[in-house]
């Protein structure tokens, strides 16, 4: 009996004495995994981690419009940019640029469908308005030199889309709005300068907002860009050549486009935001045979479009000034010999001589 009571004591310690590393090392593991789960949940919400993109929201902050709201009032902002513009209906350049931005749409951190179509308009020029709605000039097309070129822009776009600077900029007006109705209150000359004060302060805190808002969608374009496979470098590249053009030749980009192009900090952030936080990887798609038949086929409609409307210009009619010039008046009011009014323009008819 003594005997088996101390077996039972030597394999009781035995299992305690097992036991205890297993405890602490379960212990150990335990901390390690709350440790990595929290460096994987920061990582997952990182702004800078093109791996975490589509779980991340970018588009936080003061908002009045939900994005059932934005949908719709982009949808009506559309309605009207389409009625002012012609659109690109050939079948095969819709659907290439429609392909090309739907890659760089499901490879972002937007909330909304979109919906691209190509303006024909000779300017370099895009742009997203709330809600998805996305128009592509074809100028732009014909500017790019390669496929990556067009979705570096597409992708800086669809970046303001995703971050919703559409509606946090219309929120930040309607409350600049209401903050300064109390001003009315005031009366007299004091209430009306007060109030005019606010009105011309307002734009200068768009205007630097406006400014945030393009290094953000630099920034979250170029992980766009990255993300569908496209060589990042393409992006800086296009916005230094149209600089360039526009410096050669004023007019190239379009008034809404001029806010577009890379200031020498914007550059240098994304450059160094390609080197720090997006991986090198092996192979980039830098263009396509894709893309050059659509640019030819584009080229094409473009020039044909032209022709058409000079066919149109043709065939209406011409008014053209008279080259006769009327007599002249003497001090006494008695008009010229027409003989000698038109001696000059006699001397420049040829003379037709019959030969002898």
């Amino acid at each position: 009996m003594k005997q088996r009571a101390a077996t039972l004591v030597i394999m009781l310690l035995l299992f305690v004495a097992g036991a205890m590393p297993t405890s602490a090392g379960q212990e150990s593991n335990s901390q390690k995994d709350q440790k990595a789960d929290k460096k994987d949940q920061k990582k997952k919400n990182s702004r800078s981690d093109p791996d975490a993109i589509g779980d991340r929201d970018v588009g936080k902050g003061m908002n009045f419009y939900s994005l059932e709201k934005e949908i719709a009032l982009g949808k009506s902002m559309a309605q009207q940019v389409e009625q002012q513009s012609r659109l690109v209906e050939d079948p095969v350049v819709a659907e290439y640029v429609n392909r090309v931005g739907q890659n760089l749409v499901r490879n972002s951190d937007a909330q909304v469908p979109f919906t691209i179509k190509v303006i024909d308009a000779d300017e370099v020029n895009a742009f997203a308005l709330p809600g998805g709605f996305f128009y592509v000039n074809s100028g732009l097309i014909l500017a790019a030199e390669s496929e990556a070129e067009l979705a570096g822009v597409m992708a800086h776009e669809i970046a303001h889309v995703a971050a919703r600077h559409g509606t946090r900029n219309a929120s930040k007006a309607e409350l600049a709005n209401w903050l300064s109705l109390p001003l009315i209150f005031l009366g007299g000359p004091a209430g009306f300068g007060a109030r005019s004060l606010a009105g011309v302060l307002i734009p200068m805190k768009f205007l630097q907002f406006s400014r945030g808002a393009e290094r953000e969608a630099d920034f979250l374009g170029l992980q766009y860009l990255y993300k569908s496979g496209y060589d990042p470098l393409a992006f800086t590249d296009f916005f230094e050549k149209i600089q360039a053009k526009e410096k050669s030749r004023p007019g190239t980009l379009a008034k809404a486009f001029s806010t577009h192009p890379l200031t020498p900090d914007r550059i240098t952030a994304s450059q160094h935001e390609i080197k720090t936080i997006l991986p090198p990887k092996s192979e980039y798609v830098v263009t396509t045979s894709e893309f050059a038949q659509v640019s030819d086929r584009l080229r094409v409609i473009s020039n044909r479009g032209r022709i058409e409307d000079a066919k149109d210009q043709k065939g209406r009619p011409t008014l053209r000034k008279s080259t006769k010039q009327p007599p002249v008046t003497d001090q006494s009011g008695n008009k010229g010999n027409d003989e000698e009014n038109n001696e000059g323009e006699d001397d420049e008819k040829p003379t037709l001589k019959r030969r002898q």
